[in-house]
């Protein structure tokens, strides 16, 4: 059981039991972990002397060859909104964990608060039982800590690769996905398991949407191109075919109808919602053009009452590529949107404010206010003749604007500073990438896929200091140098990726590719597989 909310189920039972005349003993066990208030609610229930508690430390799921998940989809509102931290504890011991397995790792980079707080505990599990490890040699080269906060915004876009859509689609859970009648052309649905495994899926998967259909239909050419083989065979050969090829023939194409079928319903879906519109708008967001345009565009996905979902999530792209909205949009949408949505998302909006996803502007931080504040100070004509001196004795308010000025838009000159958008001459080829950008259409390149691109490069964050600072987050890096003598250059290569709060398949897309690109092998452990739906729900007091 994953928390005292299912506990009080077990509570009632046990109540029922007893009215019923039934006396049993009962075990509940709790997983990931036991906490000290699911045995306060026994005690308080009055039946702490018939269920014992146990506790099942799980901690990792392996959902793929290369992906590992806590399956901790409450950790996002847990920590970045209520601030518990009850689940650093979980992260730390997976962490010791794998690096009794593999080694110790010589290369520890972190960002963000959370981040910093699992790998203490994590340092400290370490310590305590330093011998499992000690004189191993490291399998792992570096792993990466980050937190979820540090990037929003790849969070908050649409994802057009093809894993990350199905996800957006259907919602993949625990590394499966059911698919409705409409995908399997029958009356049932069928649950599938995606991982490496389904070969055409795997071949798919970090592919960009639009490329998806030339492949299936050559896939599909090559596989009646094997079964018209049979025509031309005599018995012996038949024989072979049928006892070698034939089975393994039928499961490519079971899986091939399946993803077919699912691009239909996508493309079916996506074009109800006038994908390619939205699309658009969030990449006018993200390169800060036409925003009253896309603001207006808002206006309409809120009136037009289309998800409110959906339009939370682009309120919330709105917000921190502009680094919160002027008051008078802040007002103005969000009044809208309780028009037409219910007062009941009031406290989503709260919510929202609180974890730093839908904020207001303060005066001080809009540009005209600063520019107006910029200009006064320059141009005032009492100020002219004594302006030298004036900014050798107080250079304070000039000082003061500029700062401010700063702080207007974080997000722009982040992505300014690490290139995230990217400037192409004519059309971005698809088709052949040139960087990780391609999992966003080429407008975008994922934030915590560079930083973890520009840490590797430099070996440290040397050189990063100012895009640390405008993501209001602490970095720390830990390099034992008596750890990497002992590691080989293949291990080196190796690199295991954490995201606390939850990890999109466009971030997983983008560094499978960087991997291909730069020779290395990333691993992902997450708390939770995460999208632009699911962030929001966390947020939201109104349950579907």
């Amino acid at each position: 059981m994953a928390c005292c909310a299912e506990l009080l189920l077990s509570i009632d039972l046990v109540n029922a039991d007893k009215l019923a005349g039934r006396f049993r003993k009962y075990k509940v066990i709790l997983t990931p972990q036991k906490f000290y208030a699911c045995e306060m609610v026994l005690e308080e229930e009055g039946v702490y002397g018939d269920v014992s508690c146990d506790e099942w430390a799980f901690s990792l799921l392996p959902l793929d060859v290369d992906l590992l998940s806590m399956e901790l989809p409450e950790f996002f509102r847990d920590y970045f909104l209520e601030g518990d931290q009850r689940w650093i504890n979980t992260v730390a011991q997976a962490l010791h964990l794998l690096s009794t397995l593999y080694g110790p790792f010589p290369n520890c980079y972190g960002i963000g608060r959370c981040a910093k707080m699992s790998y203490d505990l994590w340092r400290k599990l370490e310590e305590e039982e330093d011998s499992e490890t000690k004189g191993r040699r490291p399998e792992i080269g570096h792993i990466f800590l980050l937190d979820r906060d540090m990037d929003f915004v790849t969070a908050l876009c649409s994802q057009v690769v093809y894993e990350g859509l199905v996800d957006d689609t259907f919602r993949i859970k625990c590394g499966s996905v059911d698919f409705g009648p409409e995908v399997t052309s029958s009356d049932k649905s069928l649950k599938v398991l995606l991982n490496a495994e389904d070969k055409v899926f795997n071949e798919i998967r970090n592919e960009h949407f639009s490329n998806v259909f030339g492949f299936l239909s050559q896939k599909a050419r090559n596989l009646q191109a094997q079964y018209d083989r049979r025509r031309g065979m005599d018995i012996k050969q038949m024989k072979n075919f049928v006892s070698q090829e034939l089975k393994g023939l039928k499961q490519e194409h079971r899986l091939l109808s399946l993803h077919i079928g699912a691009c239909e319903s996508i493309m079916k879906k996506k074009t109800k919602q006038d994908f390619q519109e939205l699309i658009k708008t969030e990449h006018a967001l993200l390169e800060g053009f036409n925003i009253r345009e896309s603001t207006s565009y808002i206006e309409e996905h809120i009136d037009r009452q289309v998800s409110p979902i959906e339009s939370l999530r682009l309120m919330c792209l709105l917000s921190i590529t502009e680094n919160g909205l002027i008051p008078k949009d802040y007002r103005s949408l969000k009044t809208q949107y309780l028009q037409s949505y219910g007062p009941e998302h009031l406290l989503t909006f709260s919510n929202l404010r609180r974890a730093g996803l839908l904020t207001e502007q303060a005066p001080g931080d809009t540009l005209t206010a600063v520019e107006n504040k910029v200009s006064k100070l320059v141009t005032d004509k009492a100020a002219d003749t004594r302006w030298n001196l004036a900014q050798i004795s107080s250079p304070g308010k000039i000082t003061d604007a500029f700062s401010s000025l700063a702080k207007r838009s974080n997000f722009r000159a982040i992505s300014k500073k690490l290139n995230l958008i990217p400037r192409v001459d004519g059309e971005y080829d698809l088709k052949v990438p040139r960087d990780m950008a391609y999992v966003f259409s080429g407008a975008y390149v994922p934030l915590s896929c560079r930083i973890i691109e520009q840490v590797l490069e430099r070996r440290s964050w040397q050189g990063l200091d100012e895009v640390v600072r405008l993501l209001n987050c602490s970095e720390f890096a830990f390099t034992d140098m008596a750890k990497e003598d002992k590691a080989s250059s293949e291990s080196l290569r190796l690199i295991l990726v954490v995201f606390l709060g939850g990890c999109t398949f466009s971030e997983i897309s983008a560094l499978r590719f960087l991997g291909r690109e730069k020779g290395y092998r990333f691993i992902f452990l997450t708390t939770a597989i995460t999208n632009s739906a699911r962030l929001m729900e966390a947020m939201s007091e109104v349950k579907a």
